[in-house]
């Protein structure tokens, strides 16, 4: 029997079994496929690495920062570039406006000379200036912001980037849960245009390359290092197919037997969470089964030649006739991703047109990336990657809806949640999650009467 079992080799499971294994707690991770990192993968072929999952942290948060200094790894930043990304709109690639606090605008000059918006559409965003601050509680990421800036804003640019963030359609998205910052702009300056420029100062430039990171042989390496400090208390190929309450511990079920546990973490997406709840939290199961997760899928291609593209990437606004949401130039964003004289090109997918199979996701990134170059381009690899559970989508009401589970999970003593649908889905957030619920299985066990 071990004291605590950890249920999922992601980052969210690899930072709870981290903070477990330096509290001197003895420990299990227990993770169903033959790698651990979840959405983060590395591969390298032919002279190039490609990122499957997300491609970079930021800097300003500084939970990966951290673990990365902790196991001597040194981190890159972005290549300069001007402009650093694209938005497609109209059928034309328009430079991403300077100055950007997460979507929103936070430089009054780049907004004014932005091709992206008409004059009626910069005019209204700078009724910003005088309108009063909102009363509601929470709202929706499209209300907000048209309140604020207007549809315009919202249309041409603010969705495109918070779709490359979350992907699916983020009209509905919970300003509380997944913009919070942007609401204290809102509630501290009551313009949200002045509370982007002061509070964007203080953190890195995209244009300049210090807003991102990663690692030179990508955010794989990370991985490694948390996989080498816990060595032998990580169980590959060990899925778990259910969980039962046995007085105050709990029967694990794996193919190859049962174990038991005084505190389980299941760091899985909240699916696969669900299902292992099911049999003794009905109410804990339907309150995960209810956050809405979109598919999502990356296709990344590469070229023995040098692409005609701009900046880190393109974004696409909706309307386009893309079926891709995005594209990034990751030869253009990161050192040491493609051989000198090489292109290499990631393409974002997600709702519908991530359900394709591999094949015909291969395609229609090609078929994209020609229809947007104007011309014939032969990739000399091909990288897919498919996220069935996807990304989850916090909509108005999630942090309430997160409440109602913390709630549920009180009849379940020693069961803690850790991953990308509770509080946040950038790695930063995955990170603390885990330390969370490690903390909370720490307090739990120093609770727990000594068999």
């Amino acid at each position: 029997m071990a004291q605590a079992v950890v249920i999922g080799g992601g980052w969210a499971g690899l930072a709870a079994a981290l903070a477990l294994g330096e509290a001197g707690v003895d420990f299990l991770l227990l993770e169903a496929a033959p790698r651990l990192g979840g959405k983060v993968r590395t591969l390298g072929q032919g002279g190039f690495l490609v990122e499957g999952g997300p491609d970079a942290s930021v800097r300003y948060k500084g939970e990966v920062l951290e673990l990365a200094q902790r196991f001597g790894l040194e981190s890159i930043g972005t290549l300069p570039q001007k402009p650093s990304a694209l938005i497609l709109k109209g059928g034309r690639a328009h430079p991403l406006p300077e100055g950007l606090m997460q979507v929103i605008p936070g430089d009054l000059k780049a907004l004014a000379r932005t091709p992206l918006l008409s004059l009626s559409g910069k005019l209204r965003a700078l009724m910003d200036l005088v309108l009063p601050r909102g009363k509601k509680e929470d709202e929706s990421l499209r209300e907000f912001v048209e309140r604020r800036l207007g549809p315009e804003v919202y249309a041409a640019l603010v969705a495109p980037l918070a779709g490359g963030i979350y992907g699916g359609e983020p009209e509905g998205l919970s300003m509380k849960a997944a913009f919070p910052q942007l609401l204290e702009l809102e509630k501290g300056h009551r313009s949200l245009l002045l509370g982007a420029m002061r509070a964007r100062k203080a953190r890195g430039s995209r244009e300049g390359g210090s807003l991102f990171f990663s690692f030179p042989k990508g955010l794989s390496a990370l991985t490694q290092r948390m996989a080498e400090a816990l060595g032998e208390r990580v169980r590959l190929l060990s899925p778990v197919v259910g969980v039962e309450p046995v007085g105050s511990r709990y029967r694990l079920h794996t193919p190859k037997g049962a174990l038991e546990a005084e505190a389980v973490i299941l760091a899985t997406p909240a699916p696969q969470a669900a299902a292992l709840l099911r049999p003794f939290l009905p109410e804990a199961t339907a309150l995960l089964k209810g956050i809405p997760h979109t598919q999502a899928a990356t296709v990344s291609l590469a070229f023995p030649e040098p692409l005609p593209v701009v900046g880190h990437g393109l974004l696409i606004a909706k309307g386009e006739g893309f079926r891709v949401r995005g594209f990034t130039w990751a030869h253009q964003k990161w050192p040491g991703r493609a051989p000198e004289g090489h292109s290499l090109v990631r393409a974002y997918l997600s709702g519908e047109a991530a359900r394709l199979a591999e094949a015909e996701l291969a395609k229609v990134a090609l078929e994209d990336l020609r229809r947007f170059l104007g011309r014939e381009v032969r990739p000399s690899h091909t990288f897919v990657f498919r996220f069935p559970e996807g990304m989850p989508a916090y909509q108005v009401g999630h942090l309430e809806r997160l409440g109602r589970l913390e709630m549920a999970l009180l009849k379940a003593p020693g069961v803690f949640l850790a991953g990308n649908y509770l509080e946040g889905v950038g790695l930063p957030e995955v990170v603390r999650s885990g330390k969370r619920a490690a903390s909370r299985a720490l307090a739990h066990l120093a609770l727990a009467p000594t068999p």
